[in-house]
């Protein structure tokens, strides 16, 4: 069930079908049609681990409903007026979403990272599979559970509507996390899509074919290599696996969120961006306001504003900007090299953030903002060496070799067996010229195309996909996480 392979298409196709008459006729039908979509997605992608999906369904509606009853949220929105009965009850609910997540996730880190080094053992945890999807549909619970709490979200959905949204298919799988007060009022007005947004999906649709089918998964092939075996390659072809490697991450999850919002805008609903050209950043902070926005809200509402936010003093600030990306370097993966990764950019926002009084005083020009650019983007990419690399010693190969062994000579050669894997890595780096505006007029003018037209340019990012595909189609990199 990946997003461009051909088996979702044709299942999503008859899928949908039989959806834009059900909508029309009843709610209740579609609700019933489009959820059992979503169960048979889920277990294509997870097998029986797909009953983690309805059990955390019912959990948090339940105990949730329970707790909007015991602390009367209907009628207050003081967090400090709901006493302890509410408190531990959102702490269980929260405790009991996490604790699937904690043991599919993270068992092998907690007793070969942590407790075996501690205790000189030699433990082993058995092969335990990550259910797909777990840490976004996980977040998504708890989020509503929270604002229901905080009395942020005042809706009152019924448990069908609930498991609508929490299990809905566009989202399962690498998210955008999608709120409570954003998704269920749609639901509830089950209102077709429009002309413009049956456009617009198929807009992101081809976007996101483009983006992964195309570009990254064809950068992948050599990243892959470079990566995994970095004795093997000269530094000048590891920096060129940096480099491709830095645009593939980012076309990858940025075109599985254009696949995913523009499934959801064929479907009448309308998902918020989660990617606003992050690579165009002059800092870092800015760079996490437009990278993964959804994830990058969510750590920052429900982790860095609970750990005191900017409330505390400039010391306090400092530290939650830290343990709020370590938290999040190991949402992305159970190993201490994603720990580091999200150590790195915890300790790079508290440095912007520390002097961003001074460099305020610096004139905005053209040359500062070259600069703030560049010295961006090289600690993305010198981070993304420690998030991609399987191991510590393979993060110090690379660098030892991009530092120690680099020679433009390879330049050449390397051009000669990798002319096509240039020229894709050329045309992807161009796209980031691209100014928004540009961008959103090349959107709007596609949105008022014949079909004819549309449906012929889908049919060309298809056949793009098919014909730079090699081997098996790459799994989006977020999958894992």
């Amino acid at each position: 069930m990946n997003f461009i392979s051909i088996g979702f298409w044709a299942a999503f196709c008859a899928f949908f079908l039989i959806y834009i008459f059900v909508r029309r006729w009843n709610r209740t039908a579609m609700l019933l049609w489009v959820l059992a979509f979503d169960l048979f997605f889920f277990w294509q992608a997870n097998g029986w681990l797909m009953l983690l999906l309805p059990a955390t369904a019912a959990v948090n509606y339940f105990l949730t409903e329970l707790l909007r009853k015991s602390a009367g949220l209907a009628f207050s929105s003081a967090a400090s007026s709901h006493g302890a009965r509410g408190k531990v009850l959102l702490a269980l609910i929260i405790l009991l979403d996490l604790a699937a997540l904690v043991y599919f996730k993270y068992s092998g880190f907690f007793v070969e990272g942590i407790l075996n080094p501690l205790l000189k053992s030699n433990f082993a945890v058995g092969d335990i599979v990550l259910p797909i999807g777990i840490s976004f549909y996980t977040f998504q619970a708890i989020s509503y559970s929270v604002d229901v709490y905080r009395g942020k979200y005042e809706g009152r959905p019924d448990f069908l509507e609930f498991c609508f949204y929490l299990s809905f298919f566009p989202l399962l799988l690498a998210g955008p996390i999608t709120r409570a007060g954003r998704f269920l009022p749609q639901i509830r007005r089950n209102e077709p899509a429009t002309r413009h947004e049956l456009r617009l999906g198929f807009w992101l649709i081809i976007c996101g074919l483009l983006k992964k089918g195309v570009i990254a998964d064809y950068l992948a092939v050599y990243n892959n290599l470079a990566f995994d075996s970095p004795v093997s390659y000269s530094g000048y072809e590891l920096l060129m696996a940096v480099l491709g490697y830095t645009m593939q991450i980012y076309l990858d999850f940025s075109g599985y969120s254009d696949l995913s919002i523009g499934i959801a805008s064929l479907m009448g609903f309308r998902l918020d961006d989660n990617f606003l050209f992050p690579y165009r950043s002059l800092n870092l902070t800015e760079f996490w306001r437009r990278w993964h926005i959804s994830l990058s809200t969510w750590f920052r509402d429900y982790v860095y504003i609970p750990l005191g936010g900017n409330r505390k003093g400039l010391a306090r600030t400092l530290l939650n900007n830290f343990l709020t990306m370590v938290v999040a370097g190991l949402w992305h993966g159970s190993t201490w090299m994603f720990v580091l990764w999200g150590a790195l950019h915890g300790a790079g926002l508290a440095v912007h953030k520390l002097c961003r009084g001074w460099l305020k005083k610096i004139p905005d020009k053209l040359p500062v903002k070259a600069l703030s650019w560049l010295l961006t983007m090289v600690f993305v990419m010198v981070c993304w060496v420690f998030f991609r690399a399987g191991s510590m010693a393979d993060a110090g190969e690379i660098f030892r070799r991009i530092f120690t062994e680099f020679d433009f000579a390879y330049a050449a050669p390397f051009w000669a067996a990798r002319k096509l894997w240039c020229v894709v890595l050329a045309v992807a780096a161009a796209g980031l010229l691209i100014p928004p505006r540009t961008y959103d007029r090349l959107r709007a003018r596609f949105t008022h195309l014949p079909w004819i037209v549309i449906f012929l340019m889908f049919l060309m990012a298809v056949q793009l996909v098919i014909q730079l595909r090699s081997g098996d189609i790459q799994p989006f990199i977020y999958y894992q996480f």
